[in-house]
């Protein structure tokens, strides 16, 4: 009586590499670029949760020189305000590490801006950008 083998052929094996390969090569573009929306919206949170601080402090003073409440430096960001006066200021997120080449703006108009992103990606003078070709996040 022959015995029967078992396990795989070379054919079906090679089928399996060739769909991981496919499933890799759709799957790893799309996590790579929702791994850099999550980072991106780290920034946008952290200039939007200042701004209300920011009138707070000028509402209370009728000026924003002498605000010290940046957000606080995190891996992926560094905040900074740029001028503060009597009437305006800029809020500055600057990208560092994975996030490195992103700067993202809010004034006190409420105006937003990426005013620098990495090669490959699209800057937007009126919102931060979370997507290469330039599209705004809301």
């Amino acid at each position: 009586m022959q015995q029967r083998q078992t396990g795989f052929t070379l054919i079906e094996i090679m089928i399996g590499v060739i769909i991981i390969g496919i499933l890799s090569a759709i799957a790893l573009p799309s996590y790579t670029a929702y791994v850099m929306r999550a980072r991106l919206a780290e920034a946008h949170t952290a200039l939007a949760g200042a701004q209300p601080l920011l009138e707070q402090f000028w509402a209370n003073n009728r000026t924003y020189a002498g605000f010290d409440r940046v957000p606080a430096e995190s891996e992926n960001f560094s905040y900074s305000l740029s001028e503060p006066d009597a009437g305006s200021y800029t809020l500055v997120a600057t990208g560092q590490a994975s996030a490195a080449g992103f700067v993202f703006t809010i004034d006190q108009s409420g105006n937003r801006a990426t005013t620098a992103a990495p090669d490959g990606w699209a800057t937007n003078d009126e919102c931060w950008v979370d997507r290469k070709e330039g599209t705004c996040s809301h």
